[in-house]
This record gives structure tokens, C-alpha cells and sequence, in this order.
């Protein structure tokens, strides 16, 4: 039996969430398609199919005879991210040079009608913003009308389509008005302003989708070019990256990246796997200790053998999930457009229905009447107002949310962040600072030879290639000048370092180098040491000769507002739990300290997505926090990913919102943030909608048997331009609104 394979292909020229559905729904008509999913938000589509059967052209080209692009094979991401680079451009200057000539069109239509040659001045300017800076919604609109859809294209291109052709109608032939006594009323106006404000609003959307690709671009970039490989003659040759296999030796110099997975079998190294498990402290690597592709060695040289090359790296592992989190998330919901689907058809029916009802009762100026009802309908229900309903509003909002130092890259997880009733916290980065540092030192020295010691420990430390190390110099920098030069320096795997000054011999390690001295520890100190380690702390001890002079506690502190941070969501309903690739005692010391109750240790990249995935299961809508690239999988996997603004700039990538300053507090305020900014959409949809309802109806005459009252097409223009006006106002009232 054939063996289906799923894959992931860019998607260009999707306009709207329905453009997506309308790809996905030809997908998965395609021969041999066992699925398909087209996310609208980062345009990909991933295709689940029987290599046999079907054809990857044949996906190319039905795509393309619907008016967009399926980009296969070879031509990925970076031709993708090209193609948005372009169409962005493009569509900024479409929006300015449409807003430039709508301008004095609307300015001549409200205020210098009476100037000589004004209907031809406006037509002269509404054209090129219709007929060239407006040509995709047309060219789009008569894609979705090709095979039976319409979407917010479509009721663009007839409403203003319909404005532009009447207008040119009343200006080139006003004389068939006046003949009827009718005075020749044009809405150039209005065609050009629509135009211009949907242009601006997908602008805004663009911008916000702009970056999903570079992400995956970064995760890729983790991967070295070349590589260095051992022959079997001793000889070092340089190789590329892509031609690796498993079996071949490899040689790792200080500040190179591991390009596969293996093992090592000569050498050692501190190797920073953050990566990986999203831990700040570099770990030790001897000969024997597995090392994996992305993380970075640090100051030792080693060789090891490759295991896992290609795909098959947890590297690159990390980087299809991420892609497949990010393709099977369901595309951002726009209610306007599924609306809109609806909406246009009905409007269509009505203006037909307006224009034979007066044909058939309008009397002696029916045809007159007819088609003045019909333009005032087309017009009165411009979706100008529904168009703006959501991007003013997510505007206002991330503006909104920028000034508290909160940063959002799209709509939908502003939208979503009010629902979320769990939150997964990562621990290192997140709840804590992320860069370990010395919390206590207790010294077993006299007053008056403590800043000796200090200065002898600070000399020895200073040589160390342990990370640790690194802390203490840093704790104790301030009050030593390093004029001290130990000898005999010496490294002791796994224990901690031996050097010797004057006539003695200090040590400076573990418990397992200073019994291997035989150092006594006294009571008091052992007591210490125990306290600390339960407190998830890592404990160096110093000592000359046989007698211990300090010990010295260093962890990754827990931030200030972490714990209070923690109690708020709580308090909100929200279940919060942390997962961490960390020891169960040190994240258990942690979870304590911030009132957590739900935690999990030494948990793995694909771990915390799986985690999601429960929670999500069980109905949750779920928020991941982190800050490391190896949380990248699951802030895509998650319903809102929010990534700390001091991590790793592929988590902030991946992530739809960023904290600037790292504070869980803000959490709160981007929650609030987003029940605000909903609340504002629904307002503005519903008064939208109001308008319309009760818009078209007067449009269509349905007031003149009663009061004789017919709307006239230009205060149907007035009123499409003051819905505009309200729903923007409306949305600019976020900017007063309190996150507290």
C-alpha cells in the first residue's frame, strides 16, 4: 500500500481567509489528496498526499487558475519571503498614491461641486485609484465569481465598480438626467475613498504577517555551512554541511556550532544546549557524552561521531514540528468576509429587487427612480464600515499594547488572549532571570582575611573554563583587582579545580574533590550545604589545604514579579502550570517559591508541545510562555504563544506576542488588552451591521410610500463616510481605556 507524505508549500496572493479556504477546497479535490490545510495567517498550506497518484504540478496549476501561486519544490521560503517583501511594497504605494488622488476628489465632491468642469476633474482622478491602484479586487472579485463564491473582493469591486460606472455614466451623458428633469449626481467620491481605506486596511494586515517565515529561517540558520571532518589518515578536510553521514568523524573547535547529532570519543567541552532544553548553564560533555545539532560549543575542542544527520536531528526535528504547529493552526477567522459571502448576494438581490419594484410602481419617472433606489443601495451598503470594523480596532489595540511593552503580531492572538484559561510557563528565562548568579556565600575565614580569600578565589576562578565559574567572578569582581597569580592550575572533570598559591593548596569544586583531599566540612557548613541544595541551588565549595574557607550557592534567580505575576492569573481562573528541562528538585524549589502547584522537570522540546496538545484537548485554549529556541514548537503549537522579550529571537519569532521587559505581569495586562480590543470589534461590527440594515432598507425607498422621503445616492455616500467616522472613533477610544 501506497505511503501518503505530508509536506509544506508557501502560498502567494491569498487576500482574505475565504481566498484560503477557496485554495484549501481545491486542494483537496486534487487526485490522490488524502488532506489539506491552508493557514491564511502565514500563507502555507500543508498537503497530505499519495506521491504516486497525485502531481505536484497539477497542485501548481489549479492554484493558479484561481488566481493564486503554490510555490513547490525548490523554489521554498526565501522566494516566499521575496514575493511578500514585493507585494508589501507594492501595496504601500497602491494605499499612498490612492489616498493622494482620493483626496481632492472628496474635497471637490463635499465642498466645490460648483466649479467649472468638476465632475471631469473628479473622473480624471477616481480613475487610475479604480482602475489601477483598485484592479486587484476586480481581478479577484472575477476569480471568486468563476467558480460561484464571493468574498469581501467582491463586494468591493460592485460597490465601487457600480459608483464608478454610474458616475461616468452622469458625466459623460448628464444630458439623460436632465432631460428628467434630475440633476446628474456622481459618487467618484465615494469609489476612490473605498478603494483607499481597504488598500490601508490590508497594509495593516500585511504588516502583521510579514515575519512569520524568518523564524523557520532562523531555526535553519542554526545549522553550519561547512563542517570539519577526520579522514582516515588523521587529515582534517572541510566539507559541507549537506554532506555529512552517519559515521563520519567530526572535529569541534571553541565557538563552533554542532552541525548533527553524535557522540563524542576524544576530547571535552562545556557545550551550551539552550537549544535544546532551554537551560542557561552549559553542560560538561567528556568522552562518551551524546552532543546534538544547534547547540554551541563553548571553549573545549572535541571529536565526535555522527549519529543522526539530516532530518533525523533533533534540530532539525524542531524545525518540521514548528512548521507543522504553524500550518495546521486553522486559518484566522475574519468575520467580515464569511459575512461577506452572504452579505453580497443578499445586497445584489435587494438592488435588484429596489430597481423592478420602482420600474414596475415608480410611475412616470420609474426608469429615473429605478435607478437611483438600485445606486443608493449598491452605495448605502459599502462595506467601508465592516472593512474597518477589525483592523482599526487590533490597530488601536497593538498600539495600545506597545505602549505597556507589550508587542502583538496578529490579529488572532489578540482576539484569542481573553478566552485563554490555562497558561504553560516556561521556567528558565521566564520565571527566572535566566543567567545563573551567586545568591549566598557563607565564609569560615576571620573579617580581616575574608577580602584575601576573595581576592586568591576570584584569581582562581578567573581561569576556569566552567560557566559557573563566570558567576563568582562576576559576584566578586567588584571588590577585587586580580593582581593574584595562582600556580599549578589544574582541572579535574567532573569535580572542580586544584591550584596552589605561596605554600598552600586551594580547591575549588564539589564535595567529591574536597573528600578526595580529604577536607573536613564542619557541621554547620553541611547543614548549609544541604539547606541550599533543597532550595534547587548549586553549591561550590572553597578550601585551602584541608580546611574549608567558603561555600557558595548559585542559581538562576527567580524574578521579582514572578511570584505575584502567578497569583493574578490565578485569580483570574486561569490554571498556570511550569515545565522546565531542569532536575525535579530544582523545579520543584521553584514552583514553591511562586505558588505553583502544577509543574513538570526535565521535560524535552516535543514534551512541552505534547503537553499543549492535552490541555488542548481537553477543551482548554491555552497560552505558552518562553522565551528559548526550544521553546519554538510549542508557542506554535499553543492557541496564544508569548515569548519573553530578553530571550532568543526565533521564540520571539514563532511567538505571536512579545513582553519587551520579560515582567509574567504583563501577561495580565495583554489579557485585558484583548477582552478590550474584542468588545471594541463587536461594537464596531454592530453598529456595522445596524447601519445597514436599517441603511438599505431607506436606500431602496422603503420610507416613501409613508412619508414620501427618497434617499438621494449622495447622502447615501455621506452616510457610508460618517459609518467610517464612527467605527474609528469608536476604536480610538481604546487608546483611554485602563489595562490595570
Amino acid at each position: 500500500m501506497e505511503t501518503s507524505v505530508k509536506k509544506n508549500f508557501p502560498v502567494t496572493g491569498l487576500s482574505c481567509a475565504s481566498c484560503a479556504i477557496s485554495v484549501e477546497s481545491m486542494l483537496k479535490a486534487q487526485d490522490g489528496v488524502i488532506d489539506a490545510a491552508v493557514n491564511y495567517a502565514n500563507s502555507t498550506a500543508w498537503v497530505e498526499y499519495l506521491p504516486g497518484t497525485a502531481s505536484l504540478n497539477n497542485f501548481k496549476s489549479v492554484i493558479q487558475s484561481i488566481g493564486y501561486d503554490l510555490l513547490i519544490e525548490d523554489e521554498g521560503h526565501n522566494q516566499q519571503e521575496d514575493i511578500q517583501v514585493m507585494h508589501y511594497k507594492e501595496l504601500k504605494n497602491k494605499t499612498f498614491w490612492a489616498s493622494i488622488l482620493a483626496l481632492p476628489v472628496v474635497v471637490i465632491a463635499m465642498f466645490l461641486m460648483d466649479i467649472p468642469y468638476a465632475n471631469w476633474i473628479m473622473l480624471i482622478l477616481a480613475t487610475p485609484v479604480v482602475g489601477w491602484f483598485g484592479r486587484g479586487f476586480f481581478i479577484n472579485a472575477w476569480n471568486q465569481v468563476k467558480h460561484g463564491k464571493a468574498n469581501m473582493d467582491t463586494l468591493v469591486a460592485l460597490s465601487t465598480g457600480i459608483a464608478y460606472l454610474f458616475s461616468l455614466f452622469s458625466t459623460v451623458f448628464p444630458e439623460f438626467w436632465h432631460n428628467r428633469g434630475q440633476h446628474p449626481h456622481v459618487y467618484f467620491e465615494a469609489a476612490a475613498v473605498i478603494i483607499a481605506f481597504i488598500l490601508l486596511g490590508k497594509v495593516l494586515e500585511e504588516r502583521a504577517k510579514s515575519n512569520t517565515s524568518s523564524a523557520i529561517k532562523k531555526l535553519i540558520g542554526l545549522q553550519p555551512n561547512t563542517v570539519i571532518v577526520i579522514q582516515e589518515n588523521g587529515q582534517e578536510k572541510e566539507i559541507p554541511f549537506s554532506q555529512v553521514i552517519i559515521g563520519d568523524k567530526l572535529l569541534v573547535k571553541p565557538g563552533d556550532k554542532i552541525p548533527v547529532d553524535g557522540e563524542i570519543i576524544s576530547g571535552s567541552s562545556f557545550i551550551d544546549e539552550s537549544t535544546i532544553t532551554g537551560e542557561s548553564v552549559p553542560v560538561e560533555k567528556e568522552k562518551g557524552g551524546k552532543v546534538f545539532a544547534g547547540t554551541l560549543n563553548q571553549k573545549g575542542s572535541f571529536v565526535f561521531v555522527a549519529q543522526k544527520v539530516g532530518g533525523e536531528t533533533i534540530l532539525a526535528r524542531i524545525i518540521k514540528m514548528v512548521q507543522e504547529a504553524q500550518g495546521s493552526k486553522p486559518p484566522v477567522q475574519k468575520l467580515v468576509d464569511k459575512i461577506a459571502g452572504i452579505f453580497v448576494p443578499v445586497v445584489m438581490a435587494i438592488s435588484v429587487l429596489t430597481f423592478v419594484i420602482w420600474i414596475i410602481f415608480g410611475g412616470d419617472d420609474a426608469v429615473t427612480q429605478a435607478l437611483l433606489a438600485m445606486v443608493s443601495v449598491l452605495v448605502i451598503a459599502c462595506p467601508c464600515a465592516l472593512g474597518l470594523a477589525t483592523p482599526t480596532a487590533i490597530m488601536v489595540g497593538m498600539g495600545k499594547g506597545a505602549e505597556n511593552g507589550i508587542l502583538i503580531k496578529d490579529a488572532e492572538s489578540l482576539e484569542l488572549a481573553h478566552k485563554v484559561n490555562a497558561i504553560v510557563l516556561d521556567k528558565t528565562g521566564t520565571i527566572t532571570e535566566g543567567e545563573p548568579a551567586v545568591t549566598d556565600i557563607v565564609w569560615n575565614v576571620n573579617e580581616s582575611n575574608q577580602a584575601e580569600f576573595e581576592q586568591i578565589l576570584y584569581a582562581i576562578e578567573a581561569q576556569s573554563e566552567h560557566p559557573l565559574a563566570e558567576a563568582v567572578t562576576a559576584f566578586l569582581k567588584p571588590n577585587s583587582d586580580n593582581r593574584i597569580i595562582t600556580d599549578k592550575f589544574e582541572s579535574i572533570t567532573g569535580k572542580g579545580v586544584v591550584t596552589s598559591y605561596g605554600t598552600h593548596v586551594y580547591l575549588v569544586g564539589n564535595q567529591k574533590l574536597l573528600d578526595d583531599y580529604k577536607v573536613s566540612i564542619p557541621k554547620a557548613g553541611t547543614t548549609q550545604i544541604e539547606v541550599w541544595q533543597n532550595e534547587g541551588k548549586t553549591v561550590i565549595l572553597f578550601a585551602r589545604d584541608t580546611e574549608l574557607l567558603a561555600v557558595i550557592a548559585i542559581a538562576d534567580k527567580i524574578k521579582k514579579t514572578s511570584a505575584k505575576a502567578i497569583a493574578e492569573l490565578q485569580n483570574q481562573g486561569i490554571e498556570v502550570y511550569m515545565l522546565t528541562g531542569d532536575n525535579i528538585q530544582t523545579a520543584k524549589a521553584v514552583a514553591q517559591k511562586v505558588g505553583l502547584k502544577n509543574f513538570k522537570a526535565e521535560v524535552m522540546p516535543s514534551d512541552k508541545a505534547n503537553f499543549i496538545k492535552e490541555l488542548q484537548n481537553q477543551g482548554k485554549v491555552v497560552a505558552m510562555v518562553g522565551d528559548g529556541i526550544n521553546d519554538s514548537h510549542a508557542l506554535a503549537q499553543s492557541d496564544v504563544s508569548i515569548a519573553m522579550g530578553k530571550g532568543s529571537d526565533i521564540a520571539m519569532d514563532v511567538a505571536k506576542m512579545t513582553i519587551i521587559s520579560s515582567d509574567l505581569q504583563l501577561i495580565s495586562k495583554a489579557i485585558r488588552l484583548s477582552k478590550l480590543t474584542v468588545n471594541t470589534i463587536h461594537q464596531n461590527l454592530f453598529w456595522a451591521f445596524i447601519y445597514n440594515l436599517i441603511g438599505i432598507p431607506v436606500a431602496a425607498g422603503i420610507l416613501f410610500p409613508i412619508w414620501g422621503f427618497m434617499l438621494n445616492p449622495m447622502i447615501a455616500g455621506a452616510a457610508m463616510a460618517l459609518s467610517s467616522v464612527s467605527v474609528v472613533s469608536n476604536s480610538l477610544r481604546l487608546k483611554l481605556m485602563n489595562l490595570e
